[in-house]
């Protein structure tokens, strides 16, 4: 189902295909050091999935460093974070600002994630602002994708799903 969102207040378009209550379909993605990242590798965890345009536009950036930080000492919760971006990228920005906690990764070869969730912008051919949050079974628990992708996510929302999970 295409749905329109707003990009700096210009209307875009994306799919949208998955929805709470639904398995987190496995995706395979690339890391900063071209290796290969499935998310069956998170299996037994809670997963933050987070999609965005860029990790070189500023609320892109406030993401990723904000779910690193979140996740840093919080037990079976990984933060996932991916963009369209190339590994080395994400690689310099990583290493700049001291992302350890949160596995950043790369859509740009197999196109998992775009093909799979629906959140490609078919207008811009990058991944929309996103936020799951995926039980230790793999299925969403909580989903946010933001209707002006300027803003930013409702971390406090993301992180309460993750604490009423984890209490489980």
């Amino acid at each position: 189902m295409e749905k329109k969102i707003s990009f700096k207040g210009t209307a875009v378009t994306i799919k949208d295909k998955l929805n709470i209550g639904d398995a987190f379909p496995n995706f395979t993605v690339v890391k900063k050091d071209l290796s290969d990242f499935s998310l069956e590798e998170c299996k037994g965890n809670i997963v933050v999935i987070n999609t965005f345009p860029s990790i070189d536009t500023g609320i892109c950036a406030l993401q990723t460093i904000r779910f690193n930080k979140e996740v840093k000492n919080l037990e079976n919760v990984v933060a996932v974070t991916v963009s369209k971006d190339l590994p080395f990228a994400l690689g310099r920005f990583c290493a700049a600002e001291g992302i350890e906690n949160a596995i950043t990764v790369s859509d740009y070869k197999y196109r998992d994630i775009e093909n799979l969730s629906g959140l490609l912008i078919k207008e811009l051919g990058l991944l929309t602002r996103a936020v799951f949050v995926v039980d230790t079974d793999g299925v969403i628990r909580y989903k946010e994708v933001l209707e002006e992708i300027g803003n930013e996510p409702d971390y406090g929302a993301a992180l309460l799903e993750i604490k009423r999970l984890q209490e489980r």
